[in-house]
């Protein structure tokens, strides 16, 4: 029903730009300076997977997909009958709401969250890029879930709640 996943886009020019390197360094070394071409290569492994870890761990762990039964976000699934639909319209109604006071409208949102909202899909913090959306559970507990778009994915939410049988 729904889908959000990171963008592919960096991941993809740093991985080119280490097979370029990579290959133009072979061509002026090989075959004679073997052992320096796989060593300055591994090196520069080093390096790409330093710029592109941070977007490989989004996409573990902030993909989102909705089901007509299940919330998935990162590693975690939510059943969706075990959402509080009226946080999630809340949520909503907040994320409609044109930016102005942020920390008023968290606070509001907080409102029907009976404790610390947890952070769901298995990450450390909300990536820089990301908005968090807070929602509750039926048993009141909270789940901040990062979003690229909290309005579209809420939107979808809301639906795939309206869609459930009434429990």
């Amino acid at each position: 029903m729904y889908r959000e996943r990171p963008s592919k886009v960096w991941t993809l020019i740093c991985l080119s730009v280490y097979v370029v390197g990579v290959a133009w360094m072979g061509v002026d070394s090989l075959p004679d300076d073997l052992g320096a071409w796989l060593a300055v290569s591994a090196l520069f492994l080093l390096l790409l997977f330093a710029f592109t870890s941070v977007p490989i761990s989004k996409y573990f762990y902030n993909r989102i997909d909705i089901d007509p039964t299940t919330l998935r976000v990162g590693r975690e699934r939510l059943p969706l009958a075990d959402l509080d639909a009226a946080s999630v319209a809340a949520a909503l109604h907040l994320a409609q709401q044109p930016p102005g006071r942020p920390f008023a409208a968290a606070r509001a949102a907080q409102q029907s969250v009976r404790s610390e909202p947890r952070l769901v899909g298995g990450g450390w913090a909300v990536p820089m890029g990301m908005d968090s959306v807070v929602i509750a559970t039926r048993r009141g507990q909270g789940l901040s879930i990062p979003t690229r778009d909290p309005q579209a994915f809420l939107t979808a939410l809301t639906q795939a709640l309206a869609a459930q049988p009434a429990a």
